[in-house]
């Protein structure tokens, strides 16, 4: 039970390799009961666990604690017991009884026979990954995923067992099902199994049914007659965001929070909040909120036409942007499309002032938790002003209104060693395409045309127009927490740059991470605009100056200098 690599996940962010799952609840454990210094969140997953920093000068002081860690003397934390009734009546229950060679009734009892452990979250808030004490049930996930999966539904995938909390896709052979809530935020511990609880399913022939637990979120006819915006249209999208929720990853609960948070902070600012009270995020304008009372409104981020109309519809004023303007009572504001970026972010004096959830107000798209999308009708409290709060001058936009490509800052690793040369070559000597579909989970990118050069400030080494990063590794990585930024690597060879909704573990390689402070200009790349990725060092964040890595050694190791 030991500790074999510390890499790095971006500058803020160490992914720590262990012998066995008894070393990742070992270190998890120890990390939740004695953070390190800066840590904001360590997620557990199946051979690792991620670190997660407020800095990288914490980030990098714990790579060279992590090692020296003596997780054989913690204090062992005792996990809750967890009884879980299923009627084994699933889809999968026959041909999983015959890729195993024990028929259904045997995977019934080897299923209900033995202990499972909750290993680690992920996929979906709730969602836990079980590990049992034997491998007589280990098989294959589906050729073809599901498209939904009901909730409750009790499955296996690979050694792991698990409950879908909510209806979802999925792609785990279904053996039955249970009535048993596996989140429920009006639970103290919201998630019914967590990492160390032991699970026991006992079998049960009577018909259940599943309830479903609701997130809270803005009530369906809240009172209108307080100080507010009313929204009389939506946009594309439109969400209630602050900076998120660090420390619940190991429930599978991502951060979340506004995609381009220096605008969000931005629009608070000038409007004399603190840097975290809740505001709009709007997707490529159309939203249009009308003054309940007198407010004082500044918008930043996307580059957008603001216009100001009474309640005849007449136009009164266009407000510039990233400036403190009053929207009037009874006056509308809308938003124009984008010149430049994607994301405006909405800030009103005192902050919106909807119920939070797990201590924030964002709405997730990935989980459902938070605020619902905004709808015409919906009404948006405004928190009340006490004391004095300065309002902030006017700021120049913050996004470059450059043709060319972006450029985007990497880190590589923590899995360059699943990559070659040619892969090096194609991720930083060549532009990538912002694909269509992109949206809050990541950012979708294709292979633009070459021209570019490794590392940087050195001669061009172009690579073949529209290549793709080919793995030198086969097989399936097991799932491991991820960062914002992530560059993970499906088997096309297309990467997704993951934003603030992004899943909290993952099972694709991830070639790269995008430094913190360059994801706001990802949150805002519009599709089919050009990206240009630079190397650079985890540690200054300076252009990375050596060869790229190919052997794949992490970066640190521990004091039997091996690899799993």
């Amino acid at each position: 039970m030991s500790i074999t690599g510390v890499r790095w996940s971006g500058p803020n962010a160490v992914l720590v390799e262990l012998t066995g799952l008894a070393g990742v609840l070992a270190l998890h454990d120890r990390l939740q009961a004695e953070p390190l210094p800066g840590q904001l969140d360590a997620v557990a997953g199946a051979a690792t666990v991620l670190v997660k920093f407020g800095s990288r000068f914490h980030a990098g002081a714990a790579r060279g604690l992590l090692p020296h860690l003596d997780l054989a003397a913690r204090g062992h934390h005792a996990g809750n017991e967890v009884t879980i009734e299923v009627v084994y009546d699933g889809e999968d229950l026959a041909e999983v009884g015959r890729l195993t060679g024990l028929g259904a009734d045997g995977v019934v009892a080897a299923h209900t026979g033995q202990v499972w452990t909750g290993a680690f979250g992920g996929f979906a808030p709730g969602f836990t990954y079980l590990v049992g004490e034997n491998d007589s049930l280990s098989v294959a996930r589906r050729s073809s995923p599901r498209t939904a999966v009901p909730a409750g539904s009790v499955a296996l995938g690979g050694a792991f067992s698990a409950v879908y909390p909510r209806q979802s896709p999925g792609g785990w052979q279904l053996l039955g099902h249970t009535s048993a809530v596996m989140w429920d935020l009006g639970r103290k511990s919201p998630a019914l199994v967590r990492p160390g609880d032991t699970v026991r399913y006992v079998a049960v022939r009577e018909r259940v049914a599943v309830r479903s637990a609701v997130a809270p979120g803005p009530g369906s006819a809240p009172d209108q007659a307080g100080s507010g915006l009313l929204v009389q249209a939506p946009g594309l999208q439109s969400l209630v965001q602050d900076l998120g929720r660090p420390g619940f990853g190991d429930l599978g609960v991502s951060v979340s929070g506004a995609a381009d948070p220096r605008s969000a902070r931005q629009a608070n600012r000038l409007v004399g909040n603190e840097p975290g009270s809740a505001v709009v995020e709007n997707l490529l304008g159309g939203l249009a909120v009308q003054a309940r009372g007198d407010q004082v409104l500044a918008v930043a981020g996307a580059a957008v036409r603001l216009e100001v109309r009474d309640a005849d519809n007449q136009l009164l004023r266009t407000p510039a942007l990233h400036t403190p303007f009053a929207l009037l009572d009874g006056e509308t504001l809308s938003l124009g499309a984008p010149g430049t970026g994607v994301r405006s972010y909405l800030g009103v004096r005192g902050g919106l002032a909807v119920e939070p959830v797990l201590g924030s107000r964002s709405s997730d798209s990935m989980s459902g938790i938070g605020p619902p999308p905004l709808a015409a009708g919906m009404f948006l409290p405004i928190a009340p002003v006490t004391g004095v709060h300065p309002v902030g001058p006017a700021e120049s936009t913050l996004l470059s209104v450059a043709d060319g490509p972006t450029e985007l800052r990497v880190t590589l690793g923590p899995r360059d060693d699943w990559f070659g040369p040619a892969a090096f070559t194609a991720l930083a000597g060549q532009d990538w395409l912002v694909s269509e579909q992109s949206n809050r989970i990541g950012v979708r990118l294709t292979p633009g045309p070459s021209g570019g050069a490794w590392p940087a400030g050195e001669a061009a080494t172009p690579g073949a127009p529209g290549a793709a990063l080919v793995r030198t590794r086969e097989g399936e990585l097991p799932s491991e927490g991820t960062v914002p930024g992530a560059l993970q690597v499906p088997p096309n060879g297309h990467p997704v740059l993951f934003l603030a909704d992004h899943p909290v573990t993952g099972g694709y390689p991830v070639i790269a991470v995008v430094v913190p402070g360059d994801l706001p200009f990802a949150a805002q790349l519009q599709p089919g605009h050009p990206v240009r990725f630079t190397v650079v060092d985890p540690t200054t964040l300076a252009p990375a100056n050596q060869e790229p890595p190919h052997h794949g050694e992490p970066d640190q190791t521990a004091s039997e200098g091996t690899q799993p």
